[in-house]
């Protein structure tokens, strides 16, 4: 009987070929972890970009933030300082308009007081009128009005209305001669201008 042909190889074939295929696989595994680590790299690179760009995104809007807080914040006082300004001077000129009307009283007071000094035996009246203006005119100054009576000093636009100029030798050029109306300023502020006649230079 003849022998049948065997597809068996020998173990040595065996041995060289597991060898080969066992290198292989090694080889695919120790190349893996490589490539793994390799892209692991590549991606955690690209988060700190990232990141690195929204602080820089962050620091320009917290700058931004801070510097229109500060513009608030001015502007704020601004506003108070000019409401506490004008609350000051609504205080100190609330009597203005009284005040204008009480002056042609004080007018007729003056007028009345130099009346009855030129009339005989009228010099218990004089004195009362003159009683009573100096009380009105304290009662004035405590609300803050000053008067305005210029003789002798020199004319002042701010505070002087000139009625008309005089020449005088005796005087010197541009000083008030006579007051025909004296002024008053209410806390520094003119009030009513005093009319008078300036002496007239040469």
């Amino acid at each position: 009987m003849a022998n049948k042909p065997t597809d068996e190889s020998t173990p040595e074939e065996l041995d060289s070929d597991a060898i080969e295929k066992s290198s292989d696989d090694q080889q695919s595994q120790s190349d893996a972890p490589e490539e793994a680590k390799g892209q692991s790299e590549a991606e955690e690179g690209q988060p700190d970009a990232a990141d690195s760009s929204a602080q820089e995104d962050s620091s320009e809007e917290l700058t931004k933030v801070k510097d229109q807080l500060l513009r608030t914040v001015a502007e704020m006082e601004n506003v108070r300082r000019r409401a506490q300004r004008d609350v000051e001077n609504a205080h100190k000129f609330a009597v203005e308009k009284l005040l204008s009307d009480l002056l042609p009283v004080v007018d007729s007071l003056e007028k009345a007081e130099e009346a009855a000094k030129t009339t005989d035996n009228a010099d218990s009246m004089a004195e009362g009128i003159s009683l009573s203006l100096k009380l009105f005119v304290s009662i004035l100054e405590k609300s803050g009005i000053a008067i305005v009576d210029p003789l002798g000093e020199p004319f002042d636009p701010q505070l002087h209305e000139a009625m008309a100029m005089v020449p005088n030798p005796d005087a010197e050029p541009n000083s008030v001669m006579d007051v025909m109306q004296r002024g008053y300023t209410l806390n520094g502020r003119l009030v009513r201008a005093a009319k008078v006649v300036v002496v007239k230079g040469e």
